[in-house]
Protein backbone atom coordinates (compact mmCIF):
# COMPACT_ATOMS: atom_id res chain seq x y z
CA UNK A 1 0.00 0.00 0.00
CA UNK A 2 1.14 3.61 -0.95
CA UNK A 3 1.69 6.15 2.08
CA UNK A 4 0.27 9.46 2.99
CA UNK A 5 1.68 11.85 5.16
CA UNK A 6 -1.68 14.35 6.60
CA UNK A 7 0.41 16.93 8.38
CA UNK A 8 -2.32 17.51 10.30
CA UNK A 9 -5.64 15.33 11.93
CA UNK A 10 -8.69 16.05 9.81
CA UNK A 11 -12.42 14.47 10.21
CA UNK A 12 -12.33 11.20 11.61
CA UNK A 13 -14.40 9.61 8.02
CA UNK A 14 -12.11 11.29 5.84
CA UNK A 15 -9.26 9.63 7.64
CA UNK A 16 -10.80 6.44 7.88
CA UNK A 17 -12.03 6.12 4.05
CA UNK A 18 -7.89 6.67 3.39
CA UNK A 19 -6.84 4.11 5.48
CA UNK A 20 -8.90 1.57 3.97
CA UNK A 21 -6.90 2.09 0.96
CA UNK A 22 -3.15 3.63 2.05
CA UNK A 23 -1.01 3.69 5.07
CA UNK A 24 -1.24 7.06 7.49
CA UNK A 25 1.62 8.66 8.89
CA UNK A 26 -0.72 11.33 10.56
CA UNK A 27 0.95 14.75 12.75
CA UNK A 28 0.05 12.97 16.37
CA UNK A 29 -0.04 16.83 17.54
CA UNK A 30 -2.73 19.84 16.80
CA UNK A 31 -0.39 21.98 15.98
CA UNK A 32 1.36 23.68 13.13
CA UNK A 33 4.73 21.32 11.99
CA UNK A 34 8.05 23.19 12.38
CA UNK A 35 10.24 22.73 9.44
CA UNK A 36 11.92 20.23 10.29
CA UNK A 37 9.23 17.80 11.06
CA UNK A 38 7.70 18.75 7.72
CA UNK A 39 10.58 17.84 6.05
CA UNK A 40 11.41 14.23 7.37
CA UNK A 41 7.59 13.97 7.52
CA UNK A 42 7.11 14.33 3.31
CA UNK A 43 10.22 11.53 3.24
CA UNK A 44 9.19 8.04 1.53
CA UNK A 45 5.03 9.08 0.94
CA UNK A 46 3.31 8.89 -2.14
CA UNK A 47 1.26 11.52 -1.48
CA UNK A 48 1.02 14.76 1.16
CA UNK A 49 -2.15 16.08 2.17
CA UNK A 50 -1.04 19.76 3.59
CA UNK A 51 -2.64 22.72 4.99
CA UNK A 52 -3.12 26.19 4.23
CA UNK A 53 -0.23 26.82 7.51
CA UNK A 54 1.91 24.38 5.80
CA UNK A 55 4.62 26.48 3.40
CA UNK A 56 5.03 23.62 0.81
CA UNK A 57 8.01 24.41 -1.43
CA UNK A 58 10.72 23.23 -3.89
CA UNK A 59 12.78 22.18 -0.56
CA UNK A 60 9.85 20.04 0.66
CA UNK A 61 9.29 18.24 -3.23
CA UNK A 62 12.87 17.59 -3.59
CA UNK A 63 13.17 15.62 -0.27
CA UNK A 64 11.13 13.32 -1.93
CA UNK A 65 11.13 12.69 -5.75
CA UNK A 66 8.79 9.85 -5.32
CA UNK A 67 6.01 12.46 -4.46
CA UNK A 68 3.15 11.76 -7.00
CA UNK A 69 0.82 14.39 -5.86
CA UNK A 70 0.24 17.08 -3.11
CA UNK A 71 -3.50 17.77 -2.03
CA UNK A 72 -3.88 20.89 -0.25
CA UNK A 73 -7.16 20.79 2.16
CA UNK A 74 -7.85 24.11 1.56
CA UNK A 75 -9.56 26.27 -1.74
CA UNK A 76 -6.26 29.07 -1.26
CA UNK A 77 -3.03 27.10 -2.28
CA UNK A 78 -0.80 30.66 -1.86
CA UNK A 79 0.62 28.03 0.57
CA UNK A 80 2.76 26.03 -2.14
CA UNK A 81 4.68 26.91 -4.83
CA UNK A 82 2.85 25.41 -7.80
CA UNK A 83 5.16 26.40 -10.01
CA UNK A 84 7.60 24.30 -8.65
CA UNK A 85 5.42 21.28 -8.29
CA UNK A 86 4.63 22.08 -12.44
CA UNK A 87 8.18 21.91 -12.90
CA UNK A 88 8.68 18.61 -11.17
CA UNK A 89 5.13 16.96 -13.08
CA UNK A 90 3.58 16.98 -9.51
CA UNK A 91 -0.34 17.65 -9.82
CA UNK A 92 -1.34 19.96 -6.74
CA UNK A 93 -4.67 20.05 -5.80
CA UNK A 94 -7.50 21.59 -3.46
CA UNK A 95 -10.94 21.91 -2.31
CA UNK A 96 -13.25 24.46 -3.73
CA UNK A 97 -16.75 24.46 -3.60
CA UNK A 98 -17.81 22.41 -0.61
CA UNK A 99 -16.97 25.69 1.57
CA UNK A 100 -18.71 28.24 -0.27
CA UNK A 101 -22.14 28.74 1.48
CA UNK A 102 -20.21 28.01 4.97
CA UNK A 103 -17.54 30.59 4.75
CA UNK A 104 -20.68 33.12 3.30
CA UNK A 105 -22.85 32.36 6.27
CA UNK A 106 -19.45 33.08 8.14
CA UNK A 107 -18.99 36.36 6.37
CA UNK A 108 -22.26 37.33 6.94
CA UNK A 109 -22.33 36.72 10.65
CA UNK A 110 -19.23 38.92 11.42
CA UNK A 111 -21.22 41.68 9.13
CA UNK A 112 -24.35 41.46 11.49
CA UNK A 113 -22.21 40.71 14.66
CA UNK A 114 -19.90 44.24 13.84
CA UNK A 115 -23.10 45.86 12.80
CA UNK A 116 -24.88 45.00 15.91
CA UNK A 117 -21.94 45.32 18.42
CA UNK A 118 -22.77 41.77 19.56
CA UNK A 119 -19.72 41.15 20.90
CA UNK A 120 -18.92 44.21 22.70
CA UNK A 121 -22.59 43.76 24.66
CA UNK A 122 -22.29 40.28 25.56
CA UNK A 123 -18.79 41.21 27.09
CA UNK A 124 -20.50 44.29 28.85
CA UNK A 125 -23.37 42.09 30.14
CA UNK A 126 -20.69 39.54 31.10
CA UNK A 127 -18.64 41.72 33.03
CA UNK A 128 -21.65 42.76 35.22
CA UNK A 129 -21.82 46.44 34.15
CA UNK A 130 -25.78 45.87 32.65
CA UNK A 131 -27.61 47.96 35.17
CA UNK A 132 -30.95 48.00 32.74
CA UNK A 133 -31.91 49.28 29.22
CA UNK A 134 -30.96 52.26 28.26
CA UNK A 135 -32.34 54.26 24.93
CA UNK A 136 -28.39 55.11 23.78
CA UNK A 137 -26.92 51.77 24.87
CA UNK A 138 -24.95 50.05 22.48
CA UNK A 139 -26.01 51.28 19.53
CA UNK A 140 -25.39 49.69 16.03
CA UNK A 141 -26.38 50.39 12.66
CA UNK A 142 -29.19 48.92 10.46
CA UNK A 143 -28.09 46.61 7.73
CA UNK A 144 -31.12 46.47 5.58
CA UNK A 145 -31.97 48.11 2.57
CA UNK A 146 -28.13 49.14 2.82
CA UNK A 147 -25.65 49.25 0.27
CA UNK A 148 -22.92 45.95 -0.26
CA UNK A 149 -19.87 46.29 -1.38
CA UNK A 150 -18.35 42.72 -3.07
CA UNK A 151 -15.14 42.97 -3.97
CA UNK A 152 -14.35 39.56 -5.88
CA UNK A 153 -17.37 38.29 -7.41
CA UNK A 154 -16.71 34.45 -7.55
CA UNK A 155 -18.59 31.48 -5.41
CA UNK A 156 -18.50 33.02 -2.03
CA UNK A 157 -19.35 36.73 -3.43
CA UNK A 158 -22.15 35.51 -5.59
CA UNK A 159 -23.17 33.92 -2.21
CA UNK A 160 -23.05 36.21 -0.08
CA UNK A 161 -24.86 38.60 -3.33
CA UNK A 162 -27.78 36.23 -2.71
CA UNK A 163 -28.22 36.56 0.79
CA UNK A 164 -28.23 40.44 0.61
CA UNK A 165 -31.53 40.23 -1.36
CA UNK A 166 -33.28 39.06 1.88
CA UNK A 167 -31.92 41.83 3.16
CA UNK A 168 -33.15 44.25 0.21
CA UNK A 169 -30.10 45.98 0.05
CA UNK A 170 -27.79 47.24 -3.16
CA UNK A 171 -25.29 45.01 -3.62
CA UNK A 172 -22.38 46.61 -6.08
CA UNK A 173 -19.03 44.69 -6.92
CA UNK A 174 -15.90 44.70 -8.47
CA UNK A 175 -13.73 41.55 -9.87
CA UNK A 176 -11.50 41.18 -12.53
CA UNK A 177 -13.66 39.64 -14.86
CA UNK A 178 -17.24 40.94 -14.93
CA UNK A 179 -20.17 38.47 -14.75
CA UNK A 180 -22.29 37.93 -17.60
CA UNK A 181 -26.07 40.17 -18.03
CA UNK A 182 -27.62 37.40 -16.89
CA UNK A 183 -25.72 36.45 -13.75
CA UNK A 184 -25.79 40.43 -12.46
CA UNK A 185 -29.81 40.65 -12.70
CA UNK A 186 -30.15 37.29 -10.97
CA UNK A 187 -28.16 38.33 -7.99
CA UNK A 188 -29.78 41.80 -8.57
CA UNK A 189 -25.84 43.44 -8.49
CA UNK A 190 -24.22 45.90 -10.09
CA UNK A 191 -20.74 46.35 -11.56
CA UNK A 192 -18.60 49.46 -10.42
CA UNK A 193 -15.01 50.59 -10.41
CA UNK A 194 -12.94 49.45 -7.26
CA UNK A 195 -12.79 53.60 -6.09
CA UNK A 196 -16.81 54.16 -6.47
CA UNK A 197 -17.53 50.68 -3.85
CA UNK A 198 -15.06 52.35 -1.81
CA UNK A 199 -16.72 55.33 -2.14
CA UNK A 200 -20.11 53.94 -2.23
CA UNK A 201 -20.45 50.89 0.03
CA UNK A 202 -22.13 51.02 3.59
CA UNK A 203 -20.70 47.63 3.95
CA UNK A 204 -17.38 46.18 1.78
CA UNK A 205 -16.69 42.56 2.44
CA UNK A 206 -13.35 40.89 0.64
CA UNK A 207 -13.34 37.47 -1.22
CA UNK A 208 -10.55 37.64 -3.28
CA UNK A 209 -7.31 35.34 -3.97
CA UNK A 210 -4.57 36.34 -1.96
CA UNK A 211 -2.05 37.66 -5.44
CA UNK A 212 0.25 40.11 -6.00
CA UNK A 213 -2.56 42.07 -7.13
CA UNK A 214 -4.31 41.67 -4.04
CA UNK A 215 -2.14 41.92 -1.74
CA UNK A 216 -2.66 44.98 0.65
CA UNK A 217 -5.71 45.87 -2.10
CA UNK A 218 -6.99 47.51 1.40
CA UNK A 219 -4.29 50.09 2.17
CA UNK A 220 -4.29 53.38 3.97
CA UNK A 221 -5.05 55.31 0.54
CA UNK A 222 -8.53 52.76 -0.10
CA UNK A 223 -9.30 52.74 3.70
CA UNK A 224 -9.64 57.13 3.21
CA UNK A 225 -11.93 56.70 0.40
CA UNK A 226 -14.63 54.79 2.86
CA UNK A 227 -17.20 56.42 4.36
CA UNK A 228 -16.21 57.22 8.18
CA UNK A 229 -19.78 55.13 8.91
CA UNK A 230 -17.86 52.18 6.41
CA UNK A 231 -17.40 48.22 8.02
CA UNK A 232 -14.97 46.39 6.24
CA UNK A 233 -15.54 42.51 6.67
CA UNK A 234 -12.85 39.84 5.51
CA UNK A 235 -12.95 36.31 5.22
CA UNK A 236 -10.44 35.91 2.07
CA UNK A 237 -7.41 36.23 3.12
CA UNK A 238 -5.43 38.37 5.55
CA UNK A 239 -2.40 40.38 3.56
CA UNK A 240 -5.81 41.76 1.59
CA UNK A 241 -5.76 44.47 4.11
CA UNK A 242 -2.83 46.58 5.38
CA UNK A 243 -3.65 45.86 8.97
CA UNK A 244 -1.49 48.56 10.71
CA UNK A 245 -3.20 50.84 8.34
CA UNK A 246 -6.99 49.33 9.10
CA UNK A 247 -5.76 49.54 12.74
CA UNK A 248 -5.37 53.26 12.73
CA UNK A 249 -8.53 54.03 10.78
CA UNK A 250 -10.81 52.19 13.10
CA UNK A 251 -8.91 54.13 16.15
CA UNK A 252 -8.95 57.77 14.01
CA UNK A 253 -12.83 56.89 12.96
CA UNK A 254 -11.87 56.74 9.83
CA UNK A 255 -13.79 53.52 9.07
CA UNK A 256 -16.95 52.52 11.91
CA UNK A 257 -15.98 48.72 12.46
CA UNK A 258 -14.32 45.43 10.85
CA UNK A 259 -15.24 42.17 11.35
CA UNK A 260 -12.09 39.69 10.29
CA UNK A 261 -11.57 36.08 10.02
CA UNK A 262 -8.36 36.29 8.68
CA UNK A 263 -4.95 38.10 9.88
CA UNK A 264 -1.88 39.93 7.97
CA UNK A 265 0.51 37.81 9.76
CA UNK A 266 -1.47 35.25 11.19
CA UNK A 267 -1.67 34.09 14.10
CA UNK A 268 -0.64 37.44 15.13
CA UNK A 269 -2.45 40.27 15.53
CA UNK A 270 -1.06 44.04 14.47
CA UNK A 271 -0.70 46.33 17.62
CA UNK A 272 -3.19 47.79 18.99
CA UNK A 273 -6.11 45.43 16.64
CA UNK A 274 -7.24 43.12 19.99
CA UNK A 275 -8.13 46.31 22.31
CA UNK A 276 -10.33 47.67 19.67
CA UNK A 277 -14.34 47.50 20.65
CA UNK A 278 -15.19 48.23 17.15
CA UNK A 279 -13.85 45.43 15.49
CA UNK A 280 -15.31 41.55 15.40
CA UNK A 281 -12.25 39.47 15.63
CA UNK A 282 -12.43 35.20 15.01
CA UNK A 283 -9.89 32.68 14.81
CA UNK A 284 -10.24 31.34 10.58
CA UNK A 285 -13.04 29.32 11.23
CA UNK A 286 -14.70 30.34 8.10
CA UNK A 287 -15.12 26.96 6.83
CA UNK A 288 -15.18 25.87 9.96
CA UNK A 289 -18.66 23.75 10.35
CA UNK A 290 -18.50 19.81 11.07
CA UNK A 291 -20.24 19.08 7.39
CA UNK A 292 -17.53 21.37 5.48
CA UNK A 293 -14.44 20.41 7.23
CA UNK A 294 -15.57 16.72 6.71
CA UNK A 295 -16.10 17.34 3.04
CA UNK A 296 -12.93 18.78 2.34
CA UNK A 297 -11.19 16.32 4.12
CA UNK A 298 -13.32 13.59 2.00
CA UNK A 299 -12.27 16.02 -1.64
CA UNK A 300 -8.92 16.02 -0.46
CA UNK A 301 -8.72 11.96 0.36
CA UNK A 302 -10.80 11.21 -3.20
CA UNK A 303 -7.83 13.63 -5.13
CA UNK A 304 -5.20 11.66 -3.30
CA UNK A 305 -6.91 7.86 -4.44
CA UNK A 306 -7.97 8.90 -7.73
CA UNK A 307 -3.87 9.84 -8.27
CA UNK A 308 -3.24 6.60 -6.78
CA UNK A 309 -5.96 4.79 -9.32
CA UNK A 310 -4.48 6.63 -12.57
CA UNK A 311 -8.44 8.19 -12.19
CA UNK A 312 -8.67 12.09 -13.23
CA UNK A 313 -8.35 14.28 -10.62
CA UNK A 314 -10.98 16.38 -9.02
CA UNK A 315 -9.66 19.43 -8.93
CA UNK A 316 -6.10 20.11 -10.25
CA UNK A 317 -4.93 23.55 -9.85
CA UNK A 318 -2.03 22.51 -12.61
CA UNK A 319 -3.65 20.95 -15.16
CA UNK A 320 -0.92 20.72 -17.55
CA UNK A 321 0.98 18.09 -15.49
CA UNK A 322 -1.33 15.39 -16.55
CA UNK A 323 -0.73 15.78 -20.17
Amino acid sequence: MKTVFVTRRLPQPALDKLADHAQLRVNPEDRVLTREELLAGVRGVEALLPLLTDTIDAEVMDVNPDLEIIANYAVGFNNIDVGAATARGLPVTNTPGVLTETTADLAWSLLMATARRLVASDQFLRAGKFTGWGPMMFLGVDVWGKTLGIVGMGQIGRAIARRAIGFQMKSIYHDVVRLPAEAEEALSATYVEMETLLRESDFITLHVPLTAETTHLIDAAALELMKDTAILINTSRGPAIDERALVRALQDGGIAGAGLDVFEQEPALAPGLAELDNVVIVPHIGSASIETRTKMAMLAVDNILARFAGEPLLTCVNPEVLG
